[in-house]
């Protein structure tokens, strides 16, 4: 099997992190990799914005947490209200990640969430291979959806935050083996 695949059957989301940043050298590969991500028309409509201040880190925590405990939806209630949750896992460098909604086409050609979600991937591969952990955050969505709560984050104009990434070292005792895959998820038309 070559490397790419190995790096790809190996890779785990990580919940757990060691209060260790990475190196500036590992993080500046693992974003030359997101900006290397395959794009429409080679829009690269992505922008990231790099978070390594706990305190700033915490604060999104705690505004993310306070928009899930306002949704409505009992599972993201209990989670927003319980005190231990960390939507970030106590990650030291998170990721925002945003897409130029300028140039988005109607009819789907080119769509900026599809291309920053290639990126997203292609983050995660590059941490996986230089022994980084990460998580792709989807909870964030819970804070993008109040405007008044973003107003000190600055993405910038045109552009909409969609996911985040966690990144740091994984704590190496809840690193675990890999789930069984579906079965019965490929088709052919021959």
């Amino acid at each position: 099997m070559n490397e790419v695949s190995i790096n790809i059957k190996t890779r785990r989301s990580i919940r757990k992190y060691q209060p260790v940043q990475v190196e500036q050298e590992k993080l500046d590969s693992i974003l030359d990799a997101a900006i290397h991500a395959p794009s429409g028309h080679n829009q690269q409509p992505w922008h990231f914005l790099v978070v390594r201040d706990n305190g700033i880190i915490e604060d999104l925590d705690l505004r993310i947490r306070k928009s899930m405990a306002e949704s409505g939806i009992s599972r993201m209630v209990k989670l927003g209200e319980d005190p231990k949750y960390r939507v970030f896992f106590h990650a030291p460098t998170i990721v925002i990640v945003s897409g130029n909604e300028i140039n988005y086409d109607p009819e789907g050609h080119l769509i900026p969430f599809a291309d920053c979600c290639a990126a997203i991937q292609n983050m995660l591969l590059a941490a996986h291979s230089l022994g980084v952990g990460s998580c792709w955050i989807g909870l964030v969505c819970y804070l993008f959806q109040h405007p008044e709560r973003m107003k000190d984050i600055p993405i910038p104009e045109g552009f909409k935050p969609y996911y985040a990434v966690c990144l740091g070292y994984p704590d190496p005792a809840l690193i675990t083996s890999c789930p069984k895959r579906k079965e019965g998820v490929v088709d052919y038309l021959r």
